[in-house]
């Protein structure tokens, strides 16, 4: 099942703060959020080589959006891990905050889990090995989280924002540099930063061919410590065909790891299937076009 618009169920994981915010308004959706430097290279598309489905545009060519699959297509599952890291936390990087959390990948890896990691640029240009690692496994595969991590809307969370003339360019910036990591294929999937969008953004990004992807389950996990509570709330969302928010940010989700260990068992007794996001969306399009 495709959701077009005005969704919302989210968290934030800002730098700057203490705590998981959750909310909804108006035409904005919500996930984590940070704040970045301003930079503006030179423009490159989206990336071309991926074979990932993607959405027909929306009304009026608008970008279109992803929340979870089919309800009836099966007990399919999709877990997407945001690596959040915003261009000011290069010194907090430097002094030895963890913004990586490998033990979360080799966690997946042992499950035999795929999985889809929306990394914002920065996060790659700082852990360029590990970027590059991720997106060679055939288990997982990037999208883009933005380069800068800064608001797509006018309110989110009090996140900077990015201006309507820079937001497609700010895109195309992380896309280059997952590729100067090493990620040769990135798919053409963005998740908004703070899960913040409008019409607005969805009409710069649309040029890009991206879709962008959002969420039916939130799993709690920013700046969470009980990493039971984490999986409760995960399993209680979980439904055929729903995409989970979550973390691969050691400082900001130390609990995530932990709680992969209980949800991926249990909802493996459930019947689910896990997948990567393009599965899904794969599975969606092709309904669409039948319909």
């Amino acid at each position: 099942m495709i959701t077009l618009v005005r969704r919302c169920a989210a968290l934030c994981a800002l730098g700057t703060l203490t705590a998981a915010l959750a909310g909804c308004a108006g035409d904005t959706a919500t996930s984590s959020g940070h704040a970045g430097r301003p930079a503006r290279p030179p423009a490159t598309a989206a990336p071309s080589a991926s074979a990932a489905p993607t959405l027909a545009p929306g009304p009026a060519g608008l970008t279109p959006v992803f929340e979870n699959g089919s309800r009836k297509g099966g007990r399919t599952v999709a877990l997407t891990f945001d690596a959040d890291m915003t261009a000011d936390q290069g010194p907090r990087a430097a002094a030895g905050e963890r913004f990586d959390n490998p033990a979360l990948v080799a966690t997946l890896r042992r499950l035999k889990v795929p999985a889809t990691f929306f990394m914002t640029g920065r996060w790659a240009e700082e852990y360029p090995a590990q970027a590059r690692d991720i997106g060679r496994d055939p288990l997982f595969e990037v999208a883009n989280h933005s380069y800068s991590h800064h608001a797509f809307t006018g309110s989110c969370y009090g996140l900077p924002t990015v201006p309507a003339a820079r937001m497609r360019t700010d895109m195309e910036r992380a896309f280059t540099a997952f590729r100067s990591a090493g990620v040769e294929h990135p798919v053409p999937y963005f998740r908004f930063p703070g899960g913040c969008y409008d019409q607005r953004s969805l009409r710069a990004l649309a040029p890009g061919g991206v879709t962008a992807v959002q969420w039916d389950v939130v799993s709690g996990d920013a700046f969470a410590t009980d990493s039971g509570a984490v999986a409760r709330q995960v399993l209680d969302g979980v439904r055929p065909g729903s995409v989970v928010v979550m973390h691969c940010t050691r400082s900001a989700a130390p609990a995530t790891e932990r709680a992969l260990r209980t949800i991926v068992p249990k909802l493996r007794e459930r019947g689910f299937r896990f997948v990567r996001v393009s599965e899904q969306i794969g599975r969606a399009g092709a309904a669409g076009a039948r319909s």
